[in-house]
């Protein structure tokens, strides 16, 4: 039996898959599936994101995602050869090794430091591999999907200039939330992300 139109739901970290019975409501005309998948490791995690796409594809030939900070990155990473109707990016994570190198700065490392450690933690939640960077730098992203970009004006993951870069060098179209942050979280700027999918989901 053939699906409806599909939209895949690629959470980001801390999130989970029930995420996407929010984005559900906002896209009554198309089946919302959220992957649930484990840990953010980008050797790994796509590989389960591929394989609910090439499951889901057998049953529609019309698919098209939503993704949610890193689940951006990740999504990419394990869709960008596939075909897809439309990707919705919220609070992308765009360029991994710009924010990775970011961080060990401000942290007070350097690569060498990393590349000698091996890893080093720089939070309580976070982090950071060698293993990480090389991998992020052995395999460029090559995105061609048509896609909408949602974006905090005070995001702190990833800088507006990265933004930008992507989107003048892809089919992309952005929108900023004036004063959001990485994550929404308040009334008002979940209204606005609602109201951003209603608006930009070709959902027909």
């Amino acid at each position: 039996m053939k699906l409806k139109k599909v939209i895949l739901y690629i959470h980001g970290m801390g999130g989970s898959a029930a995420e996407a019975r929010r984005f559900q409501r906002d896209c009554p005309k198309s089946e919302v599936i959220g992957i649930d998948y484990d840990g953010y490791l980008p050797w790994l995690a796509p590989k389960k994101i591929r394989e609910v796409y090439d499951e889901i594809s057998k049953k529609s030939d019309q698919i098209s995602i939503i993704a949610n900070s890193i689940g951006v990155y990740l999504g990419m990473l394990a869709l960008q050869d596939c075909e897809l109707d439309q990707a919705l990016f919220i609070s992308p994570m765009l360029d991994m090794e710009k924010y990775v190198l970011d961080k060990l700065t401000a942290a007070g490392f350097s690569e060498a430091d990393l590349k000698s450690q091996k890893e080093i933690k720089i939070n309580q939640r976070e982090i950071l591999s060698y293993k990480y960077l090389q991998f992020i730098r052995e395999h460029p992203l090559k995105w061609e999907a048509p896609t909408q970009i949602l974006y905090g004006e005070k995001d702190d993951h990833t800088p507006i200039s990265v933004v930008n870069e992507f989107v003048n060098n892809h089919s992309a179209v952005l929108t900023v939330i004036p004063d959001g942050q990485h994550y929404f979280h308040n009334r008002q700027q979940l209204m606005l992300l609602d109201k951003w999918v209603k608006e930009v989901n070709d959902d027909n």
